[in-house]
């Protein structure tokens, strides 16, 4: 059963049976279950994908084969994206999205360097636990048209992830500096610790990310007392 057609049914038994029950649906409701309709094709022809250039290669898979495995057209794929690079960067608009809800679900207690270290470390477990996080760094590692891809959108998800964290810290409008300079931290060290990951076959990735975060914090010390020193340094007479 083709997959448009199987949900076009899930959502006309839900319809029928929500009018039986005689419930009265808001004005928005149509729309959310259009987004998740479209949220559910389009994460369906991902996972196809996936599978289908780790089995077949990025570069020798074609957007038919894709549909075709999705239990979609040709016509249909297109409606959701522009091409196969277009599809393979899907999975870093994915990225950010986790990224942005990690934030958003940290405690209001946390200061900013809690909320980074919780959030490097929630992305990280969560993306490891997946069996496709490997896989798709494989493909990547591989096939430079499919790395050149995700690429494209990392400048989208770093504006995506300052913004969250300029609404979780309370960043005045006008300094959107801090916000930024978390944000690239955070996809900086989630870059490394994925990396690194992937490169030494480690299971665990929490290891990984408190070895990369030690690292950072060790250098960031160096840098305030060398900083401290040359301010310390007494200032040589005047004709000396």
């Amino acid at each position: 059963m083709p997959l448009l057609c199987y949900i076009e049914s899930v959502v006309k038994k839900s319809t029928g049976a929500l009018k039986a029950k005689r419930e009265i649906q808001p004005a928005e409701a149509l729309p959310g279950l259009q987004a998740r309709k479209q949220e559910f094709v389009r994460n369906t022809m991902w996972d196809a994908a996936i599978d289908l250039f780790a089995q077949n290669g990025f570069d020798e898979t074609t957007v038919d084969e894709i549909a075709e495995a999705a239990g979609v057209s040709r016509r249909s794929f297109f409606r959701y994206f522009s091409s196969k690079d277009d599809l393979m960067a899907q999975g870093m608009v994915n990225y950010g999205a986790i990224v942005t809800s990690a934030i958003e679900a940290c405690p209001q207690t946390f200061s900013r360097s809690d909320i980074l270290r919780e959030v490097v470390l929630r992305v990280a477990q969560q993306s490891a636990a997946q069996a496709r996080t490997r896989k798709i760094m494989e493909i990547a590692a591989k096939y430079p048209a499919a790395r050149e891809a995700q690429v494209a959108r990392i400048a989208e998800v770093q504006e995506q992830v300052a913004q969250a964290f300029a609404r979780r810290c309370g960043t005045a409008a006008g300094d959107k500096v801090t916000a930024h300079i978390l944000a690239g931290l955070t996809l900086s060290i989630l870059g490394v610790a994925f990396r690194t990951w992937f490169e030494n076959g480690q299971q665990n990735i929490s290891v990984t990310v408190d070895q990369i975060l030690e690292a950072l914090s060790g250098l960031l010390c160096e840098d305030r007392k060398r900083i401290r020193r040359g301010r310390r340094k007494p200032t040589p007479a005047a004709g000396v």
